[in-house]
């Protein structure tokens, strides 16, 4: 499968500006996001990849922001992809109890769980904003003798974590894009959990044939929580916990009401760098 590297220049470069673009961008199905100086470099699946449908969402002063964007793209041979994501992969560690690595990364210090991702194309090394304020919200919860569904599970971090825990009855993870899932499955393996977690490639519509959960995990943009929020109750045991991620502080509200019409109150909200994670409960 054949990879597009598409390069942002910002003429106003700073965090904050860049994570706009990733919010804008990544719904046309970029999967990975390299930052660098006022460039932002992004991996896109050559087929997805539609030049007219990008340059209408690009943010302009024009449009309102206070940035504009310029782009150049170049098609990613297959050997380099593995070159680019270790020549940007650093080992990260979660409140000093997870440590995410790579597989050729040696002598870190011990933590209680240490987690090894070879992400591929996939999302989810712990470096992003929503997959750590995840993991943060995943290391409180006690799993003993609850069931654990991760949405959009990527590489498999937060379901791997999950059983790497313990005490969980039932792990499933699921992700619409089979290269996430084959990554997932590759990953839980090289953990030692790939007997633990059920991995299934789809969407929500795969819900209607599981058992009820009661822990969900869904770090996705906004606009698919909200399409999806009433088949994760319609899976969940009530009182069980839905912990949210993928969307900026200034749509929490608006997950909220989506959230309250499908049955959950909001507990708790954690903001990083203007990145939300909520905690739901099911009423």
């Amino acid at each position: 499968m054949n990879y597009l590297s598409v390069r942002f220049r910002l003429d106003s470069y700073n965090e904050e500006n860049a994570e706009i673009l990733v919010a804008l961008t990544e719904e046309m199905g970029f999967e990975s996001y390299e930052y660098a100086d006022e460039f932002l470099t992004a991996y896109i699946k050559e087929d997805l990849f539609n030049e007219d449908e990008l340059n209408e969402i690009l943010p302009s002063k024009e449009g309102g922001f206070s940035f504009n964007v310029s782009y150049t793209f170049e098609k990613v041979k297959n050997e380099n992809w593995n070159k680019i994501w270790e020549s940007n992969f650093q080992p990260i560690v979660i409140d000093d109890l997870c440590t995410v690595k790579a597989s050729f990364h040696e002598g870190l210090p011990e933590t209680k769980y240490t987690i090894t991702i070879d992400p591929k194309m996939a999302f989810g090394t712990g470096h992003h904003q929503t997959t750590s304020l995840m993991m943060r919200a995943l290391l409180k919860e006690d799993l003993t003798g609850r069931s654990v569904l991760d949405m959009g599970c990527g590489t498999g971090i937060l379901a791997i974590l999950a059983a790497l825990k313990g005490g969980a009855t039932r792990i499933v993870a699921i992700d619409i894009d089979p290269t996430a899932t084959e990554s997932a499955i590759e990953n839980s393996n090289a953990n030692r959990v790939g007997d633990e977690i059920e991995i299934l490639t789809g969407d929500a519509s795969l819900l209607a044939s599981q058992e009820k959960f009661d822990l969900i995990l869904a770090n996705i943009n906004r606009n698919i929580i909200l399409d999806d929020i009433q088949k994760y109750s319609n899976v969940m045991k009530s009182q069980g916990v839905l912990q949210l991620s993928g969307f900026f502080a200034e749509d929490v509200d608006l997950i909220e009401v989506g959230a309250k019409a499908a049955g959950f109150e909001k507990v708790s909200v954690t903001i990083d760098n203007r990145w939300a994670q909520v905690k739901m409960k099911k009423k």
